[in-house]
């Protein structure tokens, strides 16, 4: 049997509201121990994701106020994956896209995620190695 994102991801992510301020995303992320955040919008349908370091260089750097800027204005560029879709399908949609994180979708709502961490869990060395050259390499 072929495994699936299903199989792949860490399941339950929380989501941060649109509307809620990038302090507020920093807080979550530190109380749950993740690096990234699926935002969601009034419907609870995923609209984006925020990163710590979204948060870094798209508000801190920037000179803006994380306390005054919500995670909504941050969900550009959605990236994401059906539950049902392969391991490789998986891996295709975040190497094309250059990101670590990948949301999980089933009948319109977020069901999980995977991350490096969840793709060292179950992935054989060697597609794990290729997988991380082809991410990180470009630049």
């Amino acid at each position: 049997m072929t495994e699936t994102a299903r199989d792949l991801m860490n399941p339950g992510a929380e989501c941060i509201p649109a509307h809620e301020t990038l302090d507020r995303a920093a807080q979550l992320m530190r109380d749950l121990g993740v690096g990234a955040l699926p935002i969601c919008g009034p419907d609870d349908r995923l609209t984006g994701i925020v990163t710590d370091r979204d948060i870094v260089t798209k508000c801190i750097a920037e000179g803006h106020d994380p306390s005054k800027i919500t995670a909504g204005q941050l969900a550009v560029g959605l990236v994401w994956v059906p539950a049902d879709a392969t391991v490789q399908e998986a891996l295709d949609r975040m190497e094309e896209n250059q990101i670590r994180r990948l949301p999980v979708i089933e009948e319109h709502r977020i069901i999980g995620m995977i991350s490096e961490a969840d793709l060292a869990r179950h992935l054989p060395d060697d597609q794990l190695a290729s997988f991380v050259h082809r991410v990180y390499a470009r630049g």
